[in-house]
């Protein structure tokens, strides 16, 4: 069908939307040793990858020889697959510089950069990562992971072999090893505490079939959305229109969380009998009430996969065959009598049922839910044990989950679920008796078992434990074949520093027809710099670097300052009696502070050890009125029209609430107090016309000679790697709008090199 155009991508890699659904699955966790070996290695693997196309086309020859033979696998239909994915480590290595040498502030960029082991992600205690098995950072960096999956164990043996034959040939160091497969007899399909697994797969626009009826579902699973392809595959269409920030070399690719999940089986059983007892003596539950029946609700379906929701009160397998099991919602049980608010489904997915408070309509799936929806793959290892069934498998073996899933943004999507949904304690909030983590895979804590006129508090363990776990990205098949070539694009190489922050040097705005800047950033070692540059008066306003990178180290103005995130000059003191002074945000262990510095007229040609210091410390953002509610500055855009009218100066503030950036207007008052106050509360980067396109802006800085002539001003808006010019004008309203449309930053040449 035209419109199913994904199933014949041969760029995207082919476990991300299609899925291998195989068996037996292999994960080699691999470090480079010789990045020209490993570049070689790259380009012979890049012919061996499966794309979307030929897993696509296999499954549905597979399903349909399925129902052919009324529900048997057919034994003439074989594939091995493979696919491939790279650490932020591991893209340095084969390209030989830093894939993503700016990025923004609790961005997803940021969460893949520093990798999951620097995660908060509630992986304390026997889940922290100096216990895991890899990706810790400790032992042997990883730089790769390759999967490897297959029908029969004989077919993924062999070329799990051949694999790790290639790797040795190219110096690359196999770190860790994790083998999984379905379970056997019984438990197929089932993870080890014994539910049915992978149910709630959404579907996907363009790959999917929508159903003629209900076309957001999918055709012939009632209930299953179909989510845009772009919350999976950067590049493509999300939610609400949304862009992504992801450089352009990203395209076609996605972001792999795999996690290593080890479940104590008897543990989990054995509290479910103890809180049963609990629930019994409160006298909440049927007095039929077995551990079947606790388990379900903790888990949100019945061991079939059959919803608590549809069928409380017991298990009918039958329904779950019916392409039903995803056809329902918590609508009409907001208060989880029926479903607890702690069960692992209501927790991963509200559906149709979350609310901000009690009371409260209940959000529409379509965007809030759709917005953070995963792909997940992976499948058990270990041997089972279930003492409800039959098989072999000690308690005390090692067993658990291999967790695979893919998004286009870890923190908007994995990471939200993982820790504003899974274990938060209050989720969902504002409830009178706070409903507790995810009963099933949650942190330990107290859960409130809801019944009409009572709240029964039951105590769980933590049994689903973090042994290793690693974030990666997953490239198409284009970057795949340039990293062969150790580049990220096809583009002419250009090394653009990009700039968190710019100090117009005081002394020397529009002298000698140029202006002069301390441009702030991030060295090729990870430390904070600064480089002198000059902006020349004209229609070309040539730029130049003046002076190279130097470390912020050096200076006693930045003394403990990792990163510039904003400079906002001091209205009323600016070159008074030689000195100019600004107010310098920074952040430090995850909170931004400000500080106020001072710089002396000749600083950029004398030493500016001499001529900058601190004049106040560090504080909190507490201590601006008008910053109420604000954690992160992200840049400031000075109102033209009114710096220093009557004792007073507005800006509009850049700041990002959940993951969206949003301005809002203040005023700083003249005087010794600077007095700040709120003039208008936040609003979205929708109102304006000159940033439209842009989720978030990186820093603005005033055209030199372009201020408040005939009534405007131009201003340079950066943006990820590209920049544009707007323009605004005096006035009630300040009319806004692009005067030139985005540009390369490459196009800065004091930017580049």
């Amino acid at each position: 069908m035209d419109d199913l155009k994904l199933r014949d991508s041969d760029d995207i890699q082919g476990d991300v939307i299609a899925g291998f659904k195989k068996d037996q699955m292999t994960l080699l966790f691999l470090k480079f040793e010789d990045e020209a070996r490993a570049r070689t290695w790259v380009k012979g693997l890049e012919p061996q990858i499966s794309t979307t196309r030929q897993v696509a086309t296999f499954n549905a020859a597979f399903s349909k020889a399925r129902k052919a033979s009324a529900g048997d696998d057919p034994k003439t239909l074989k594939a091995t697959w493979i696919n491939v994915s790279f650490t932020c480590a591991g893209l340095r290595e084969l390209t030989g510089k830093d894939p993503l040498p700016s990025v923004r502030p609790g961005s997803g960029l940021e969460a893949f950069k520093q990798g999951s082991a620097k995660r908060a992600l509630g992986d304390t205690g026997d889940s922290s990562p100096e216990m895991w098995l890899f990706g810790n950072g400790k032992g042997q960096v990883v730089h790769a992971v390759l999967t490897v999956a297959s029908d029969t164990v004989q077919d993924l043996q062999a070329m799990v072999r051949q694999q790790r034959e290639a790797c040795a040939a190219a110096k690359i160091v196999i770190v860790f090893q994790q083998d999984a497969a379905t379970l056997p007899g019984s438990r197929r399909g089932k993870e080890h505490f014994g539910f049915k697994d992978g149910v709630s797969e959404p579907g996907v626009i363009g790959f999917d079939e929508p159903d003629p009826g209900k076309p957001e579902y999918v055709k012939g699973h009632h209930g299953t959305r179909l989510i845009p392809p772009g919350e999976f595959v950067v590049g493509h269409d999300r939610v609400g229109g949304e862009s992504h920030e992801t450089p352009d070399w990203a395209d076609n690719g996605t972001f792999q969380v795999v996690r290593r999940l080890g479940q104590d089986v008897p543990g989990f059983w054995s509290q479910v009998a103890g809180q049963l007892k609990v629930l019994k003596e409160a006298k909440v539950v049927p007095p039929e009430a077995t551990s079947e029946w606790l388990a379900a609700r903790l888990v949100g379906r019945w061991r079939s996969g059959t919803p608590v929701a549809t069928c409380p009160n017991a298990d009918r397998p039958s329904n779950a065959l019916a392409g039903d099991d995803n056809d329902f919602g918590y609508r009409n049980d907001p208060e989880g009598f029926i479903t607890p608010l702690f069960s692992h489904l209501r927790c991963t997915n509200p559906r149709d049922g979350l609310q901000e408070k009690p009371g409260d309509p209940p959000f529409n799936e379509n965007p809030v839910m759709d917005r953070r929806r995963i792909i997940r793959r992976g499948a058990p290892y270990g041997a089972p044990f279930d003492p409800a069934s039959e098989g072999p498998g000690g308690p005390d073996e090692k067993r658990g989950l291999l967790f695979v899933c893919y998004q286009s943004d870890l923190v908007q999507q994995f990471e939200f679920i993982q820790k504003a949904w899974i274990d938060s304690p209050d989720f969902p909030p504002n409830r009178p008796n706070k409903p507790g983590p995810d009963g099933m895979v949650g942190a330990a804590g107290t859960l409130s078992y809801e019944s009409p006129g009572k709240t029964t508090q039951l105590s769980m363990s933590q049994f689903v434990v973090t042994e290793g776990s690693v974030y990666a990205f997953v490239p198409s098949l284009t970057l795949l074949r340039l990293l062969g070539d150790g580049r990220l694009t096809d583009k002419p190489p250009a090394d653009v520093r990009p700039t968190d922050a710019f100090l117009p040097i005081p002394d020397m705005q529009r002298i000698n027809g140029k202006s002069w800047y301390w441009a702030y950033g991030t060295g090729a070692d990870g430390d904070a710099v600064c480089r002198t540059l000059s902006i020349a008066d004209g229609d070309e306003h040539t730029d130049v670097r003046e002076r190279p990178d130097r470390p912020l180290s050096t200076w006693p103005c930045y003394a403990g300052v990792k990163k510039v995130d904003a400079i906002l000059p001091v209205p009323d003191e600016q070159r008074i009696n030689g000195r100019s002074r600004f107010w310098l945000f920074h952040t430090i262990e995850g909170r931004q502070v400000y500080r106020k510095i001072s710089i002396a007229d000749g600083a950029e040609s004398g030493p500016l050890e001499r001529s900058a210091a601190i004049d106040l410390p560090d504080r909190s953002l507490s201590a601006w009125v008008s910053f109420n509610g604000i954690e992160s500055v992200d840049a400031f855009l000075p109102v033209p029209d009114m710096q220093r009218v009557d004792g007073k100066s507005w800006y509009w503030v850049f700041h990002t609430v959940m993951d969206r950036q949003v301005y809002r207007l203040v005023s700083v008052a003249d005087g010794r107090m600077h007095q700040d106050n709120l003039e208008r509360g936040d609003r979205g980067l929708d109102l304006w016309r000159s940033l439209a396109g842009i989720t978030w802006v990186d820093e603005f800085l005033a055209v030199p000679d372009m201020q408040r002539i005939n009534g405007m001003s131009l201003f340079w808006v950066f943006h990820q790697d590209t920049y544009r010019i707007i323009v605004i004008r005096d006035g009630h309203g300040h009319e806004d709008q692009v005067t030139v449309e985005d540009r390369p930053l490459t196009m800065w040449r004091s930017l580049t090199g």
